[in-house]
């Protein structure tokens, strides 16, 4: 499932993503990145969700290829084809959060993704909706994107209550 996912990534990365200007992006999709490494690596003993896959053998691989294909080519289409004007921008907004949030769902009633630890959909759609703020905010105020990163990490790591000492 995952394979077809990042092929269809690719597919309109070609298309539409913004290659010319791939330098612009790259420090956003190396936050993005980060970003899941931290998830994977603070939470490796208490994870949130985990992905299955028929091909791919396990989590790791699958997060890989997401880091590498996915994040890579929703940065270049996102950022570079955000619309001018906040009518427009907050309809890209949320045609971004919607294409995330359906592909999770379809994921997970299909068993390619579970929930553990008190992670459910609705932190999910949460969180998606949070990355695709951050995203912009990130291309052109970095600093300012990683202290609102470090406050909803934290927070996160809070409220589902995982300790210093459940860390790997």
């Amino acid at each position: 499932m995952y394979i077809l996912i990042n092929i269809i990534y690719l597919i309109a990365g070609c298309l539409w993503g913004d290659w010319k200007n791939w330098k612009q992006y790259y420090p956003t999709i190396l936050f993005f990145i980060i970003g899941d490494l931290l998830y994977n690596f603070l939470l490796y003993k208490k994870p949130m969700w985990l992905f299955h896959d028929l091909i791919l053998p396990n989590h790791t691989t699958v997060t890989i290829l997401a880091m590498t294909v996915t994040y890579s080519i929703t940065v270049f289409l996102y950022l570079g084809n955000l619309p001018n004007g906040w009518g427009k921008r907050a309809l890209w907004y949320l045609l971004w959060v919607g294409i995330y949030v359906t592909s999770e769902y379809i994921n997970n009633k299909l068993g390619f993704i579970t929930y553990h630890n008190g992670w459910n959909m609705g932190w999910s759609i949460l969180f998606t909706g949070l990355i695709f703020i951050i995203l912009p905010i990130h291309y052109k105020k970095p600093l300012f994107a990683w202290l609102i990163s470090v406050v909803v990490i934290v927070s996160l790591l809070m409220i589902f209550d995982v300790r210093i000492s459940e860390m790997k």
